[in-house]
């Protein structure tokens, strides 16, 4: 029986040809990519929107945009409502995390929400989510944008939502961009990929 299998091993490797290297699945892959593009432009956009003000939500818009952008895609983010945090010159002390309500955030023992609302909990909770991405070697929020702008994704601010609020362009982070709901309506409009976060 070994021998069987043995020789149906070596049959069907001679049928096959030679292993492909992993440049040809790379060139493969690569070729079948361009070939999608060229039949369907939209499958080379990528729109997302931001719009939650937090630590923990400014983390997904960034590395999906970033990651989009990597692969190829024109990448747009649509900041709105709190999500223009992440965009703000002061973005380091206005993203946090409030472990009150959020039963998914990992506090090492559980505390009753009495507990959870006291005064310094919210920074405790942030500082505790900034050590454990930098512990798993995760990108920073400013390396995130950083790169982000490296790779052209397209920061875009709500003008709407920067009128409410009483922000001003220069309360932003450079290169970010400025426009309304239909100016983005229209980028995603070309995109097949719209995400909302």
């Amino acid at each position: 029986m070994v021998d069987s299998m043995a020789t149906s091993t070596t049959a069907m490797a001679e049928r096959t040809g030679p292993a492909l290297t992993e440049e040809d699945v790379r060139r493969i892959v690569r070729s079948e990519m361009e070939r999608a593009v060229a039949r369907d432009p939209g499958s080379g956009r990528a729109t997302i929107i931001a719009s939650k003000g937090t630590l923990d939500f400014a983390y997904p818009p960034l590395i999906l945009a970033t990651t989009a952008a990597a692969s190829g895609m024109q990448t747009s983010v649509f900041f709105t409502f709190y999500g223009l945090n992440i965009i703000h010159k002061d973005f380091e002390r206005l993203l946090k995390v409030s472990p009150l309500g959020n039963p998914a955030m990992p506090m090492p023992v559980t505390m009753p929400n009495f507990v959870l609302g006291l005064p310094g909990m919210g920074p405790m909770a942030t500082g505790m989510m900034k050590a454990k991405f930098r512990g798993k070697h995760v990108a920073s929020i400013r390396e995130l944008l950083a790169t982000a702008r490296e790779l052209d994704v397209r920061l875009i601010a709500c003008q709407m939502t920067m009128d409410v609020f009483g922000y001003k362009p220069e309360d932003f982070i450079e290169g970010v961009e400025f426009a309304g709901a239909a100016a983005f309506l229209a980028e995603a409009r070309k995109a097949h990929l719209t995400l909302f976060i």
